[in-house]
């Protein structure tokens, strides 16, 4: 070959996308602040967890169609960027139940993280306390609630699965309510069960004994002899999730906590109505990370209806497939008032500890600061459904319902 061909060929690779993918599987992780972005994590914790682990965490149900869709759902909105506004600076901040946040987004409660981690949810807690994020809790945490208070230095929002028995659910709320926690997030998408495949085929090729996660004793591998030593079910039978549950719990709920009581779960308009019905203060929208039913719709798709439906003055949040600060400017952009975010911080933390989850939480603040410089808001009070289309669509502002209640701060 020439020198001039030689020329043309290099160029040709330097242009081409091919280039950029060969490039990046070379780059070397040694540390938390070598990510570039939050998906770098991924396959780094797919190699340091076991095989149940693994499949614990990236499992979703059946054919995970549900899990894809949670992502394919962010291709269908598109942002609408204006120009030559002063943002020179941004505010991230927004208020939730009367308390101000640094950034619109949370840690989503993943349980039993001693599964990608020894420290577990304490590590979790330190790296939200380091980078001023709101933890919310698993009612299957490896660590109790009153371990993770004082490392995250405030109380965190509590996720119920609720226990079996009223009497169990009564002191599970008041522990968390004891313990200062300001918000029950009663999750709902599960007391019908789920068919976690993915999940089973990976822990099939595990065949240690483990009770943070998975273990193949008959006896011992029974849910409710393993939550029996989970902290936040000590004294408690270890059941939990009344399939006979209906919309008078929730009035139950009310009546017993001083807590905000927020409802997990909910994917339909028509359940968002009946829970603005039964006064709950806020709803999330969220199908378990795909990890509920296989009903193949997206928590984005689901976020117009469910806020169309309740008005403004409900908060509504959404969890769900977010990786990108786009994708958390397009929630916020719908009418959410904050995102939760799961499994990347669970990447982090399986392959770095504490720094991995601070590098997640750092990496979505500063894409989500520089698309609202990029979109021209300069905060996140002015970020309204002017800012996206759906499917190359306006969308219509936020229905006001004459119905609703007294707005939750």
């Amino acid at each position: 070959m020439s020198s001039s061909a030689r020329r043309d060929f290099l160029r040709f690779l330097a242009a081409s996308p091919l280039a950029s993918y060969a490039f990046a599987q070379d780059i070397t992780i040694n540390s938390a602040k070598d990510a570039i972005n939050v998906m770098d994590f991924e396959p780094l914790a797919k190699k340091a967890l076991p095989p149940a682990h693994w499949g614990y965490l990236s499992t979703g149900v059946d054919d995970d169609a549900t899990l894809r869709a949670n992502r394919e759902a962010f291709a269908h909105f598109q942002i609408r960027a204006r120009r030559l506004v002063d943002v020179s600076k941004v505010d991230l901040s927004t208020t939730v139940f009367g308390a101000k946040w640094d950034v619109p987004f949370y840690v989503s409660a993943v349980g039993a993280q001693q599964a990608f981690h020894v420290d577990g949810e304490l590590a979790t807690a330190r790296a939200a306390k380091s980078q001023k994020v709101m933890q919310m809790l698993s009612t299957v945490s490896s660590f109790s609630v009153e371990d993770v208070t004082k490392n995250l230095g405030t109380a965190p929002w509590y996720q119920l699965y609720m226990p079996a028995n009223w009497p169990d659910t009564e002191k599970m709320v008041k522990r968390a309510e004891d313990a200062g926690c300001p918000v029950l997030a009663w999750t709902i998408d599960l007391l019908a069960g789920r068919n976690t495949e993915t999940g089973q085929r990976f822990a099939r090729q595990d065949n240690r004994e483990c009770l943070t996660c998975h273990v193949t004793h008959p006896i011992t591998g029974n849910v409710v002899v393993r939550n029996r030593t989970r902290p936040m079910f000590a004294g408690l039978s270890g059941e939990m999730n009344p399939s006979m549950a209906d919309w008078r719990y929730v009035d139950r709920l009310k009546k017993m906590t001083k807590m905000k009581l927020v409802l997990k779960g909910i994917d339909t308009a028509e359940d968002a109505r009946l829970a603005r019905e039964h006064g709950v203060d806020g709803i999330i929208i969220s199908n378990h990370g795909g990890r509920a039913a296989e009903t193949g719709r997206g928590t984005l798709d689901i976020l117009p209806e469910v806020i169309d439906t309740v008005g403004p003055q409900l908060p509504v949040f959404v969890d769900g497939g977010f990786r990108r600060g786009t994708d958390i400017f397009k929630a916020l952009a719908i009418g959410a008032r904050a995102i939760g975010i799961g499994r990347p911080c669970m990447w982090g933390l399986a392959t770095f500890g504490q720094p991995g989850v601070e590098r997640t939480l750092e990496i979505l603040r500063a894409e989500l600061s520089l698309t609202m410089r990029q979109c021209g808001v300069p905060s996140v009070a002015q970020v309204t459904r002017a800012a996206v289309l759906r499917n190359g669509a306006r969308l219509s502002a936020p229905r006001a319902t004459a119905t609703s209640p007294t707005p939750s701060k």
